[in-house]
């Protein structure tokens, strides 16, 4: 996110960018322990979140059971806000629960997943979807088109202002041009552009 947090420093934000153990908590410990923390370096000033992949389950979670007064505006890149098949798939793999932690475990589309079991926005959200994948292999397991983890259609939440696609993997998402100004056009305007 680094590339992100040095354009948001050129537009005058402050910003503080979070690193947080994904493989060590499930998803309900690591929004409280994470959000948190972050929320209070931001003290009084107004809010703006901008998350990739699981970041955007854990605001959500945490928005679940807290109000953020001064919550301005979300941006997620690549949420699997409907789970992710490639959980259901591959979860029961020798080695996927160590390498994708209790959280990553979380992130499936059955019953057991934690994005499905929250509700619908009931806050200020933008959402960027990737629609290319360096990862054949994963993207056979998934439905549609997709950034080789979550199709477009599972980053959509009911209650979003806004949703976009840009051509972009999942993992590079956060380093992509496009992105970054997508990002800075949504948490000036509250849309992005869609004529790019």
């Amino acid at each position: 996110m680094e590339k992100i947090e040095k354009r948001l420093i050129k537009e005058k934000y402050l910003v503080v960018n979070v690193n947080y153990p994904s493989r060590a908590y499930p998803i309900e410990e690591l929004a409280e322990k994470v959000i948190s923390k972050a929320i209070l370096k931001c003290g009084d000033k107004q809010i703006n979140f901008v998350t990739h992949s699981m970041g955007g389950i854990l605001v959500r979670q945490y928005l679940s059971h807290h109000k953020i007064d001064n919550l301005n505006r979300v941006v997620m890149l690549g949420p699997p806000n409907k789970g992710s098949e490639i959980v259901d798939k591959l979860g029961n793999m020798p080695g996927f629960r160590l390498f994708n932690g209790a959280a990553g475990m979380q992130l499936g589309t059955d019953e057991f997943s934690v994005p499905k079991k929250l509700d619908k926005a009931n806050f200020n959200v933008g959402i960027i979807a990737g629609t290319k994948s360096i990862n054949w292999i994963l993207s056979t397991l998934i439905p549609g088109i997709d950034d080789g983890k979550v199709s477009v259609i599972n980053t959509k939440l009911d209650g979003m202002e806004d949703h976009i696609e840009v051509e972009t993997t999942h993992p590079f998402m956060m380093k992509n041009s496009k992105v970054i100004e997508q990002i800075v056009h949504y948490l000036k305007t509250g849309k992005f552009q869609h004529n790019n």
